[in-house]
């Protein structure tokens, strides 16, 4: 049957109307700012009953598209290692946990008492409203270089606990509904005992033997084969036994999370979940019924607007119980306010299985896309009033006030490249004063028993209070660009005699360090790169000597070079012309070396032949030059 349904070209048509649909809608809405999820939304909307009505059977194919789920919660598992579930514990199931469960059960009860849905069906919308969107927000966050920061992280933890409860509710709407005559009884509850006990069992000693078997084969193919095999062979199984394919597909997902091949996996599924994930957001895109917002415009948006308030709320207060200042707290509570897109898999299984009316859902999806799609005004909204506002309230904190101790080290920054000077110079009881912008920073490392003092070190006062007329050796290491220059400048004018050691980020980090007088300089990457590269060449079969003759003449004939671009770092075209020249007459300098040493080689050899009894004669292609 299913065969016959690929081969029909009434299918042929509708796949290839939707490829081309999305190949134009989805980019076409990306460069104006919207999410790819929303882009297969709207692209849905489109091609169905709302606008053009291009394909007729939309229930048939969300039914298809489910498939794109389970995958989608297959791969999720695969990133959910139980190492990284018990290190982010904490944050996973304090906040993920309070989320989900107050924001569930708050809308679960205004649902059930207002809106006189029954117990069931609220449950099911209610913690379906709950749930964030994690393709959304990730997107968001990422765009706007915010992942790093404590919402961000505090977001990720919490999305992390939304991907794994979609499971419970996935695998709970079939006891909430009427469809199946399933006697839930011992022996039914043996059968999924022995289900989950032969999936630990064959994850460990069948699924990896088997994949290390088809890895060995040589056929790439065959690796897809597999990885599609174990979700979809898990998926039939579990719907055989009356539990949800995605919570099939989930447990084998981290149940292979530690495995050598879960990369292959996450590789060969990806393209796949990717297709039939944007199939399933067409799919409900096209079963949304736009004329319900037509006829009830402000009870649906102003349903939208209620949901992310309600939800902006309880996360903001989460955060802020659990230690967070108030900005960070509202900034949490603004990335989350949306409903998500696990909304609309909850919302189309339960309407499957009857637990949801179509019309009610369709309402809902239409509630959690408009909730989406206002997203990205809240954040226009957070950053025009909010960051403005945040910053006149920042408390100003005062510069710690530096003893009157004189070391003969000051060091200016203490990041990643401070930390690490700091430690060896205490190896040998050397005291040092450490001066650091960041309150953070300082906070943070104050806790593992650093001493370290809150303070700008371009500013003249600070510097004074460091006891710099005292110090002999200053060294810069502030990850900060124009900070870092600015402080070299102001210590080589005003105290020419003091020692300078700066770390530079680049080539032209480099360049104006030297144009304003330091002389010690490291570029932070330049000799870890060397050092990898002299491995390289040992690990790829070169003689230890070679290699390491080999770095020195790159690094000595590198050295000279940055100082003859000192001059001209400023005029790209004569920088590009520099560098050109630059790697040929490198090459050739190598060329020479090659040259040498297999002459030396060949005069050497013929001295040892000359002691031989019976004359040989040798040819320089005789010679080994494994070490060339």
């Amino acid at each position: 049957m299913f065969a016959a349904a690929i081969g029909s070209p009434n299918l042929m048509l509708q796949a290839t109307i939707f490829l081309g649909a999305a190949l134009l809608f989805v980019p076409l809405g990306k460069r104006f700012g919207i999410a790819t999820v929303l882009g297969y939304l709207i692209t849905g909307l489109i091609l169905g009953p709302s606008a053009f009505d291009i394909v007729g059977d939309a229930e048939s194919l969300l039914h298809f598209s489910e498939f794109g789920v389970v995958m989608l919660l297959f791969i999720i598992g695969l990133e959910l290692q139980p190492s990284r579930l018990w290190a982010l514990r904490r944050s996973i199931f304090m906040l993920g946990g309070l989320q989900v469960g107050l924001t569930g059960v708050l809308l679960m009860a205004i649902l059930y008492q207002f809106f006189s849905l029954q117990l069931d069906t609220a449950f099911i919308v209610g913690f379906g409203l709950a749930l964030s969107s994690t393709a959304f927000v990730l997107q968001i966050l990422t765009e706007k270089q915010q992942l790093s920061s404590t919402h961000g992280r505090e977001a990720f933890t919490i999305l992390l606990f939304q991907d794994i409860a979609v499971i419970p509710l996935l695998a709970v709407i079939p006891f909430l509904s009427g469809v199946r005559e399933q006697s839930y009884d011992l022996i039914y509850f043996g059968k999924v005992f022995a289900v989950f006990a032969g999936l630990i069992f064959s994850s460990r000693y069948i699924v990896r033997p088997f994949f290390k078997f088809v890895a060995l084969s040589g056929a790439s193919e065959l690796l897809t084969a597999v990885a599609l095999f174990i979700v979809m062979g898990v998926s039939i199984l579990m719907e055989h036994i009356g539990l949800s394919m995605a919570l099939g597909a989930f447990l084998t997902g981290v149940l292979l999370a530690d495995s050598e091949y879960r990369h292959e996996l996450e590789a060969s599924i990806e393209p796949f979940k990717g297709l039939l994930l944007g199939l399933f957001f067409m799919s409900v895109g096209m079963l949304t019924d736009v004329k319900l917002v037509m006829s009830q415009p402000i009870f649906i948006i102003g349903c939208a607007i209620g949901l992310m308030l309600l939800k902006f709320g309880v996360v903001a207060s989460i955060a802020k119980v659990s230690g967070n200042r108030w900005p960070t707290s509202i900034r949490l509570g603004v990335t989350l306010a949306q409903g998500g897109e696990f909304a609309f898999v909850l919302f189309s299984v339960a309407s499957a299985q009857n637990v949801l009316r179509p019309e009610l859902a369709n309402m809902l999806n239409l509630i959690v896309t408009i909730s989406m799609a206002l997203t990205p005004v809240a954040f226009v909204l957070l950053e025009k009033f909010g960051e403005p506002y945040f910053a006149k309230r920042k408390p100003s904190r005062e510069y710690d006030t530096i003893p009157d101790e004189e070391h003969a080290v000051i060091i200016a920054g203490f990041g990643r490249v401070g930390q690490i000077i700091g430690r060896v110079l205490r190896l040998h009881n050397i005291e040092f004063t450490a001066i650091e912008r960041s309150a953070n920073r300082v906070d943070f490392v104050r806790k593992f028993g650093n001493q370290v003092y809150y303070g700008d070190p371009k500013n003249p006062e600070i510097l004074r209070a460091a006891g710099i007329k005292k110090a002999r050796l200053f060294i810069i290491a502030v990850d900060d660009l124009e900070r870092s220059i600015t402080t070299a400048q102001y210590l080589t004018r005003n105290y020419p005699k003091l020692i300078i050691l700066a770390r530079a980020r680049d080539r032209q980090h480099y360049y104006r360090l030297r144009e304003v007088g330091v002389r010690h300089i490291w570029r932070e990457t330049y000799l870890s790169s060397l050092d990898m590269s002299r491995e390289s060449l040992q690990l790829l079969g070169i003689s230890p000597q070679k290699a390491r003759e080999t770095i020195q003449t790159f690094r000595n004939y590198d050295d000279d070079l940055i100082e003859r671009q000192q001059a001209i770092y400023g005029d790209e075209a004569s920088m590009i012309e520099s560098a050109q020249s630059a790697l040929a007459e490198l090459e050739s300098l190598f060329d020479e070396d090659i040259d040498k040493a297999r002459k030396m080689d060949l005069g050497e050899f013929h001295e040892a032949l000359k002691q031989q009894a019976t004359p040989v004669e040798v040819t320089e292609k005789d010679i080994p030059n494994n070490h060339v």
